[in-house]
């Protein structure tokens, strides 16, 4: 009796670790890829997942999207500048079937595959464009490696290039440039200025010479300016109609000046 009741505990025993070896849970976000004595059955999941023990073996593959930073890459322009370059890649499973079958280790393949890319994008383009189109780079990135890695049944959703790192002469040399850029962009304005400020007072001049009365009106308000600053100069106002008359009774010109020492 002591014996039977032995064995059944054996048997308890057996038929509980070869549930163990053949109940899986898999999260909604994950699959699991069966295979069944080598052959692949498909993947499966979520939820709960039966296999045959010692037949049947399990690969989890997670759905969610994945984020892959670049190590920092060294490349040269395509106007012979050496740049450092990281960028980071979004991407996720598709097909867990060929995520699994297609490629050995599909995290690593597309780290490696995206280095390389970010290289030979590199390449193609000249420094302005890879500082000023950054978006059309990221594009032409994430284009490339969502084709690449089409048949491992993965999907690269985007592709962001973080951080462009220049030589230090180089640094200088663009901070050179945008100086003069700046200066130039000054001198253009000031000249302008200039321009536009010189044809107001030809317009002036015009009106001036068609309505004389204004240029006495502007003498009078250039007294009153005069007039309000702090200076010990007073200037008084001199009729040009009396060098007229004194001209006339001296036998001088209105406009001569008389010299010291004639009479």
């Amino acid at each position: 009796m002591e014996a039977l009741g032995g064995g059944f505990v054996v048997i308890i025993v057996i038929v509980g670790i070869f549930l163990l070896m053949a109940v899986r849970v898999l999260n909604e976000y994950e699959r699991g890829v069966i295979f069944r004595i080598g052959r692949i059955q498909g993947a499966k999941g979520p939820g709960l997942i039966l296999l045959i023990p010692m037949i049947d073996k399990m690969v989890r593959v997670d759905l969610r999207t994945i984020t892959l930073d670049v190590p920092a890459q060294d490349a040269i322009t395509r106007d012979n500048v050496t740049v450092k370059v990281n960028a980071v890649v979004y991407f996720r499973v598709v097909d867990p079937n060929r995520a699994v079958i297609e490629v050995e280790n599909y995290l690593l393949a597309t780290s490696k595959l995206a280095q390389t890319t970010l290289r030979s994008v590199m390449g193609q383009v000249e420094l302005d464009e890879l500082l000023s189109q950054r978006e059309a780079i990221n594009r032409k990135l994430q284009t490339i490696l969502d084709q690449q890695t089409e048949p491992w049944g993965v999907k690269v959703a985007n592709v962001e290039v973080k951080q462009i790192d220049l030589p230090a002469e180089m640094q200088r040399a663009m901070a050179r440039q945008a100086e003069a850029e700046r200066e130039r962009r000054a001198k253009i304005i000031s000249a302008d200025a200039e321009f536009q400020a010189s044809k107001k007072l030809a317009e002036a001049a015009q009106v001036m010479m068609e309505h004389p009365m204004t240029l006495q009106l502007r003498y009078l308000q250039t007294m009153v300016e005069i007039g309000s600053d702090r200076n010990t100069t007073t200037i008084l106002p001199f009729p040009v109609e009396l060098l007229r008359f004194f001209g006339g009774h001296t036998g001088m010109h209105p406009t001569e000046v008389p010299t010291p020492g004639k009479t």
